[in-house]
């Protein structure tokens, strides 16, 4: 909780100090470029080791647009899902077995090349459609007594999402961000009995747009 009230309010001065700066003529950063820093909300879907949706996560994304609005970029962005398992018990290595609770967690960190296409430009809202390509890096861990089983992958990434950037300001160009998304990476992993094969996310971002 203290580190999503720490995100929220970094999110808040960016904005303060953005809005503070001079502005004119619907003015950027960079001449037809494009900033958005986001909170990112994530629910996995067809996962069953950590299947949790959570707020745990940010989003970081930035381009240039070319003639007929057409934009390409980078983007980095991570995300955490938790998930609590009852006691049960459960084989380990085949010729024993183990009782006890456990914390399972998927960290995921992908990364990589971005494009869209804006519908409209210059005006108030800037409707546009994504799509993002990249690698994930992938920790699946499970926590349970002073233990800790883990697995550590790599897999391909790949996120068509819609967005939403506004910008309320007369005559800046610093405004608000929301987008829509779905992701699904390659990654494999086993830890304990625990077999993942892909994953596969929904969600949504809402943030600040330079």
């Amino acid at each position: 909780m203290k580190n999503i009230k720490t995100k929220i309010l970094g999110l808040a001065a960016i904005a303060a100090v953005s809005l503070a700066l001079p502005s004119t003529g619907h003015a950027q950063i960079i001449q037809n470029g494009y900033v958005n820093v986001d909170w990112q909300f994530n629910a996995p879907l067809s996962n069953d080791f950590a299947s949790k949706a959570s707020g745990w996560g940010m989003n970081f994304e930035g381009g240039y647009y070319f003639p007929n609005n057409f934009g390409l970029g980078a983007f980095l962005a991570y995300h955490t899902n938790n998930e609590y398992i009852p006691r049960s018990t459960f084989p380990v290595g085949g010729t024993s077995s183990l009782t006890t609770d456990q914390q399972h967690s998927v960290f995921q960190l992908p990364f990589g090349a971005s494009g869209r296409y804006r519908f409209m430009s210059g005006g108030l809202l800037e409707p546009y459609v994504g799509m993002k390509l990249g690698a994930n890096y992938a920790r699946i861990s499970s926590d349970f007594y002073v233990l800790q089983a883990y697995e550590k992958t790599w897999g391909f990434y790949m996120s068509p999402e819609v967005g939403l950037n506004a910008f309320p300001f007369e005559g800046s160009r610093i405004g608000f961000h929301a987008a829509l998304y779905y992701s699904y990476a390659t990654n494999k992993g086993s830890v304990l009995h625990y077999h993942i094969d892909g994953l596969n996310n929904f969600g949504f971002r809402i943030g600040i747009s330079f």
